[in-house]
């Protein structure tokens, strides 16, 4: 019987303990999108916020879309679900070291932007998911291109991306539940 209660109470504390927020805030700065009818990818994007954790390189953001399904890599338009996005860690200040966040577009879009001196600007937003069902949207926003349109690569200025993680409830109701099952089976196994 105590080895039940302390299960119990192990099944309770540990979930609550892990997940104190219901979202992770990431901020990444830096890198190259290159884009054409294919899609469209980030690489050497530094993250320097993950959480509460804040640094000038605690990882990186890369990401690859789907094509585009209408419109183009010039006058903006819609990805098609997949491509990855991935977040990983260095290990510094508190942030785990190797991926953090490894998912896939469920959607994205791709939109230009002309600000009032005629100048452009391409902002990728999408929605993601990873193969736990752990979900999260982005928004990567470029570099100004000028009065010229989106020639394959541009850099990025900033992107900012939230992950919902579970909330600490719904993770106590799974241990209780766990608990439950596991003395139902120790009831089964003792009348053997």
């Amino acid at each position: 019987m105590r080895r039940v209660i302390i299960l119990a109470v192990l099944a309770l504390a540990l979930p609550l303990m892990a997940y104190a927020d219901s979202s992770i805030d990431v901020s990444n700065a830096g890198g190259t999108i290159t884009g054409n009818a294919s899609g469209l990818s980030l690489t050497g994007s530094t993250l320097f916020k993950f959480g509460s954790a804040v640094g000038s390189n605690l990882g990186s953001v890369t990401f690859s879309t789907g094509a585009f399904t209408s419109g183009d890599a010039q006058n903006g338009g819609m990805l098609a679900a997949g491509g990855t996005f991935t977040i990983t860690g260095n290990g510094t200040n508190g942030v785990p070291n190797g991926v953090l966040f490894s998912g896939t577009f469920t959607s994205a879009t791709w939109t230009l932007v002309t600000l009032a001196d005629g100048t452009h600007n391409y902002t990728l937003s999408g929605a993601l998911v990873d193969a736990g069902g752990r979900v999260g949207a982005t928004t990567q926003i470029t570099v100004n291109t000028g009065k010229g349109l989106f020639n394959g690569t541009v850099g990025l200025s900033s992107g900012d991306t939230n992950l919902a993680v579970p909330e600490p409830g719904t993770l106590g109701l799974l241990g209780t539940g766990l608990v439950g099952v596991a003395g139902l089976m120790r009831r089964k196994l003792w009348k053997k």
